[in-house]
């Protein structure tokens, strides 16, 4: 894993160059490189895994006319070298970067539809003045890119272009909007409107100041009703079997997370059959007063017993308010999804002892494991119930009831559930992802009316991946949730959080359920399967039930997260209060201060859970002190 960064513009100075791509030290501390002409620069931090002793980069091709910065793993780089071998290319390294660059010189942009793995790189054609981009089908690596001063720039976080003090720093308000809806920013957008990611699955090619950005993979969702269980059974294993197998490349030490869940547990079964010495495993939970938090340790033992890993388990008493700071700065504008913080505990704790992690991340997306994809298909049953007795009766008593005081969303997620009923299927959806509820949109922002105007931005996003052509069958169908889950959430949360709370510790976490090739056989699953009786991921868990104990198949899903509620409400309420303070809060005067001490209150006296919300305006705000503020 690494970090990349690029500008294309003339008479680039070198110290300029070293300045930005260092600020990417933490994502390669073991190599630095760099490439500089009269017209574009690449700049590139490593963290040595496969072909240690050589692979330094940028690496250029035979001539030197082409020169490559990259980030990530391509798994299947060895066949896929030979092959270029065989067709006449000279090769300096062993490694995977190189291959990426020959394979460009063979098959030009179609080069990305030969590589299996996680990627984002670059290629400068000094000859013909192009810079070709590329991000893996997922969005597992990030890459940002931005235009100023009549130049181009890219990178694998926003700091490496923030270093540059002309760059400029507007906020994009449908983007904060989008974020205070979602916890984090969805698609193209990033909080600065000068600055863009590069969408899972796309190209980019700068030519004479001209970019043009295109889409070389998608997945579609083609259900095959005609196969039996046994046969998706027998298809997927086989092909998570082989990701795991090939997951496994590596030249430094290798293990995996094991939190006590059916696809970590999976994970670690499958390396365990692929491993000739004990798999390192590693888990952990947190002490103190946790509420509802569910610690989920004892499962992972068993897990870590039936194969015999070398298991280190943790547990740790986290200051929240202590890692605000340290999250914003990772990922350089607000984001506020709460697992950032057991991520970042994790990871610095899975660095102690290896240096790569593979990871059952995307399990949840592949089979339907989420509790809003039972919810989902649940409501269509619910909106049989007569209209005036789900609205007039079944709403006002679920609306009514106070929050459970452990801080567990039981109560919280019935209302979300009423409240999102009655609309139509792509609508309700939506309704389960926000984190806005209706009673406040109007007044959120301190101009009346402008949130939901911005929002309706990253709602149309949604909506149209909900109804995407991609998706074959009814509104209804649980493919269409799990498509806009693929599209949005996975790449800009999920994914976002682990490469952000990894990288801080120079960790490269791996992730075999987002092997495409997998993927693109588990889409012809159908619905039906993957919730059936209404439990989750029904088919994975029949895959897999001779792999790991019942108990850890059976049990109560957590969710890796952290006791947010109960941080809230003991160590992180005068924090709530002194953060979120009128006089912070007129710093920016983007906020309606009334609406954000109704939301404090209405949080503290258990009338509504409202820590998501909370704990995005506190990541917003202390992202605008550091960040726009204190410049």
């Amino acid at each position: 894993m690494c970090g990349i960064f690029g500008i294309v513009a003339p008479n680039v100075e070198r110290a300029f160059l070293e300045r930005a791509t260092n600020t990417l030290a933490h994502r390669g501390p073991d190599d630095s490189g760099f490439y500089l002409d009269a017209h574009a620069g690449l700049g590139h931090r490593r963290l040595s895994i496969i072909d240690l002793a050589g692979s330094h980069q940028p690496i250029f091709n035979e001539d030197r006319s082409k020169w490559i910065v990259f980030n990530g793993e391509i798994y299947n780089f060895a066949p896929l070298r030979s092959r270029l071998i065989a067709l006449g290319h000279v090769f300096a390294t062993n490694g995977d970067t190189e291959t990426i660059l020959h394979a460009y010189e063979e098959w030009g942009e179609s080069c990305v539809e030969h590589l299996r793995g996680m990627f984002a790189f670059a290629i400068w054609d000094a000859a013909e003045r192009l810079l070709f981009v590329s991000r893996d089908r997922f969005g597992i690596k990030p890459l940002f890119y931005g235009e100023y001063q009549g130049g181009f720039c890219f990178a694998s976080e926003m700091k490496a272009l923030l270093i540059d003090e002309r760059f400029p720093r507007e906020i994009d308000e449908r983007a904060l909007a989008s974020y205070f809806s979602l916890s984090y920013i969805p698609g193209e957008m990033t909080i600065y409107k000068d600055i863009r990611k590069l969408l899972p699955g796309h190209n980019l090619i700068w030519r004479d100041g001209k970019i043009s950005v295109t889409n070389y993979w998608e997945l579609s969702f083609n259900p095959d009703l005609g196969k039996t269980e046994k046969y998706f059974i027998d298809g997927a294993m086989e092909l998570l079997r082989e990701s795991v197998d090939i997951h496994l490349m590596s030249e430094v030490p290798l293990g995996a997370f094991l939190s006590g869940g059916v696809d970590s547990s999976t994970i670690v079964a499958l390396m365990s059959e692929f491993s000739d010495s004990p798999v390192n495993s590693i888990c952990m939970g947190f002490g103190g007063d946790v509420g509802g938090y569910l610690d989920e340790r004892v499962y992972a033992r068993q897990v870590a017993e039936r194969y015999r890993t070398r298991h280190r388990e943790f547990e740790v008493l986290p200051s929240a308010e202590g890692l605000i700071e340290t999250i914003v700065r990772a990922f350089d504008e607000p984001f506020a999804d709460d697992s950032a913080i057991p991520s970042y505990y994790v990871c610095k704790m899975a660095r102690e002892n290896v240096t790569v992690a593979l990871s059952g991340l995307g399990g949840d997306e592949v089979f339907g494991g989420y509790e809003r994809y039972l919810g989902f298909m649940m409501s269509g049953w619910f909106r049989r119930v007569p209209s005036f007795f789900r609205e007039g009766v079944i709403r006002p008593i679920i609306e009514s009831l106070p929050e459970r005081g452990d801080g567990h969303y039981t109560v919280n997620h019935m209302k979300r559930f009423v409240r999102s009923s009655p609309l139509p299927p792509d609508e309700r959806y939506l309704g389960y992802l926000t984190k806005v509820k209706p009673g406040i949109r109007e007044n959120f922002f301190a101009d009346p009316g402008r949130f939901e105007l911005l929002g309706s931005f990253s709602q149309e996003l949604l909506l149209g991946y909900f109804n995407s052509v991609n998706v074959s069958g009814n509104a209804d169908s649980l493919n269409r949730a799990l498509y806009c889950d693929i599209k949005a959430y996975l790449p800009e949360d999920i994914l976002a959080v682990t490469d952000r709370m990894s990288m801080q510790h120079a960790l490269e976490v791996r992730v075999p359920f987002l092997d495409h090739k997998f993927f693109e056989f588990c889409s012809t699953i159908p619905p039906g399967m993957k919730i059936k009786w209404l439990q989750k991921k029904y088919l994975m868990k029949k895959a897999v039930r001779e792999l790991i104990p019942r108990s850890v198949i059976n049990h109560r899903k957590q969710g890796f997260v952290g006791p947010m509620t109960q941080w809230l409400k003991n160590e992180l309420k005068p924090y709530v209060y002194e953060t979120l303070s009128e006089t912070n809060l007129r710093k920016h005067n983007l906020l309606n201060r009334s609406t954000v001490r109704k939301i404090i209150e209405e949080h503290f006296s258990g009338k509504e859970i409202h820590d998501t919300l909370i704990w995005s305006m506190l990541i917003f705000q202390t992202w605008y002190d550091i960040y726009m503020d204190k410049r």
